[in-house]
């Protein structure tokens, strides 16, 4: 297996994954920080180095109706944004999911206006998780890539025909240099063979997609497209095993850390499980047990996975980087414990909210929490969530 490793830029190499897999098309608007992303394939087509098209558009509405298109055409198709341009394209990506259209698109994570914000946490991808894409999260510039590649794997498959969404964290994994094991072209060409599209819109055999539904059919459609999305976990889990064994680095829908001896689990998204993981293993050294479960499919739920890795566990700590926006507590942390609640099981959980509008979320915070969290024992909670490190 051929391979080169270099220090690179985490969104220059997401670039480079899309190149690999040989996307055809690229409608994009640029968006801080996703831009070095677009930028850098734009350049890549204009160097004749990737046979693509490269559509310039005004917005981001415009650059996912765009990849309707080139997708419904029979196109490989990618694209990439961020915070309010994904909002922007908030109405777009509904009609992509329903219309079964296998995009991928890189969703550099940022806070959302207002106030405005430049910096990352997970605002623009929580306001859109429920959109009927399936939805990939990072820990590190390797995933990207590999997340890349597979994600046009997961997607085009004809059991899923799903748009997928590679969400890395922004700045914070988005624009550092990370040493990045990139697999030859011709092994990713055996692992992603060229994109064989089941119905394409074509001048010469017209066919309607995205066709008015009365009442009588919409139901039907709604949950054909939802059964495609909770049965693409198992593709997923399929894709990233068959990735492992052609590439040497293996992934699973959740992956767990320190877990087995702990009886506290923290639950997180994207990058900031180094940094839990740095907490962990100095609590290690204090004799003190912490684990990590890291999300890495967020949609479809991996209810069966987190089951199995949380139902003998004491606590149940939670990061969010978003605000609950008025709900009882975060996201992440109202399915996990409702997925407990539904299959009885008793776990203490706690919310955090860390890290919004790209704070820094040292280790210590988390060495904090756990000191915290154990140190309450059964104490009945002050409240449903705290934010860590808010100034009064």
């Amino acid at each position: 297996m051929k391979k080169t490793k270099k220090g690179i830029e985490v969104s220059i190499a997401a670039s480079i994954a899309a190149q690999l897999a040989r996307v055809e098309v690229v409608a994009a608007y640029p968006i801080t920080p996703q831009t070095h992303i677009v930028e850098h394939l734009s350049e890549l087509v204009a160097n004749g180095e990737l046979d693509a098209v490269y559509i310039n558009v005004e917005s981001e509405h415009s650059a996912m109706s765009a990849c309707c298109g080139s997708s419904a055409a029979g196109a490989r198709t990618f694209t990439s944004t961020s915070a309010q341009g994904l909002e922007l394209m908030h109405e777009i990506l509904f009609i992509a999911s329903g219309m079964r259209l296998p995009i991928v698109m890189a969703t550099v994570n940022r806070a959302l206006s207002a106030p405005l914000s430049i910096w990352g946490d997970h605002s623009d991808i929580m306001a859109a998780r429920d959109t009927g894409w399936i939805m990939l999260f990072c820990e590190n510039g390797q995933e990207v890539v590999d997340s890349i590649i597979m994600a046009f794997k997961i997607a085009e498959d004809r059991r899923v025909l799903l748009p997928v969404m590679v969400n890395l964290d922004g700045f914070s994994l988005s624009h550092v240099i990370e040493p990045i094991e990139f697999p030859s072209q011709e092994d990713v060409d055996r692992f992603l063979p060229p994109y064989n599209p089941l119905y394409t819109l074509h001048p010469d055999k017209p066919v309607t997609m995205g066709a008015y539904a009365m009442p009588e059919l919409y139901t039907e459609a709604k949950y054909a497209q939802e059964m495609a999305i909770v049965n693409s976990k198992e593709v997923v889990a399929k894709v990233m095993e068959e990735f492992g064994k052609k590439f040497g680095r293996s992934y699973n829908v959740i992956e767990a850390y320190n877990t087995q001896k702990a009886d506290c689990v923290f639950v997180a998204l994207g990058s900031v499980g180094e940094n839990i993981k740095t907490a962990i293993n100095e609590l290690k050294e204090q004799g003190k047990e912490a684990g990590l479960v890291s999300i890495r499919l967020l949609r479809p739920f991996p209810s069966d996975e987190l089951i199995s890795a949380l139902k003998d566990k004491k606590r149940v700590v939670v990061i969010e980087r978003v605000m609950p926006g008025g709900a009882a507590n975060g996201p992440l942390f109202h399915e996990i414990s409702s997925l407990m609640y539904l299959n009885g099981i008793d776990i203490k959980m706690e919310n955090y909210i860390a890290g919004l509008g790209g704070r820094d979320i040292l280790p210590e915070s988390f060495i904090d929490i756990f000191n915290g969290v154990i140190h309450k024992g059964d104490a009945a909670k002050e409240k449903n969530y705290d934010v860590i490190g808010v100034r009064g």
